[in-house]
């Protein structure tokens, strides 16, 4: 059986359950370990799988941007680490990205002393926070308002990052894989687009619950990426797949 095939029928396989177990593809295709792995990994690359401990599931389809209350009751934790490494690895004198987010709303709490920073975001939380307390310069995208997230989107926010410079962009996600980022928002799209494009450093900043979900608008291949900021509960061939890919990866 040629590979092509082999990979189709282990894919049916998984559409039909939730979870399949690389000993049952082992036993139903009647090949290695090592060609079910190898199998895993192609399709997880190219977006349609993600691997489990033992086993392999279909992406979790996200068809719904969770609104800014719900994301701030997800993994708290894990982004307080995410927010404090981030904050770590900013150079003197640099202007810097926040994406809209509750992840990079954690960064700006590590920032608030930071006088030699210039801090760009289309986040309302985010901005409102710096305003009051922190002693950086500040400027917000403006752009249509997206309630539910209290941030701007949209071609007028995209327009205003694509005529600036930035050093390093931070960019929160709700979905990923490594295939790369997607949304269910569209209008979500220009910004995050127009931010890739005019920032010298990209820095994926996510906790691990939102590694293999995938929506229906496709962001950027995540070789789009410089750093990915992650917690330690990333599954292990994700990290081995980003290591591969030369991206660089930091576990909190």
């Amino acid at each position: 059986m040629i590979p092509a095939e082999r990979q189709k029928m282990l894919l049916n396989l998984i559409s039909q359950q939730d979870i399949v177990s690389i000993s049952q593809l082992v036993e139903t295709l009647g090949v290695s370990h090592m060609t079910v792995r190898r199998d895993i990994q192609k399709l997880e690359e190219e977006g349609k799988v993600v691997s489990v401990s033992g086993g392999v599931k279909m992406l979790e389809h996200l068809s719904i941007e969770p609104t800014h209350n719900d994301k701030s009751l997800l993994s708290p934790s894990q982004k307080s680490q995410i927010g404090i490494k981030a904050s770590e690895i900013i150079p003197e004198k640099t202007t810097i990205y926040l994406d809209a987010g509750t992840t990079t709303l954690e960064i700006a709490h590590h920032i608030v002393d930071r006088e030699d920073l210039l801090v760009i975001t289309n986040d309302f939380v985010i901005a409102n926070f710096l305003m009051k307390a922190g002693k950086c310069e500040l400027i917000h995208t403006g752009g249509s308002v997206n309630k539910s997230n209290y941030s701007s989107v949209g071609e007028l926010a995209a327009q205003f990052l694509r005529q600036i410079s930035i050093d390093i962009a931070f960019i929160s996600t709700s979905s990923w894989n490594l295939k790369g980022l997607t949304t269910p928002d569209e209008n979500k799209l220009p910004v995050k687009r127009a931010i890739l494009q005019s920032s010298n450093k990209r820095i994926l900043v996510s906790d691990s619950s939102k590694y293999g979900k995938v929506a229906t608008f496709q962001i950027c291949p995540l070789s789009e990426f410089d750093v990915i900021i992650c917690d330690s509960d990333l599954l292990e061939n994700a990290k081995d797949a980003i290591n591969e890919m030369r991206i660089e990866l930091l576990l909190v």
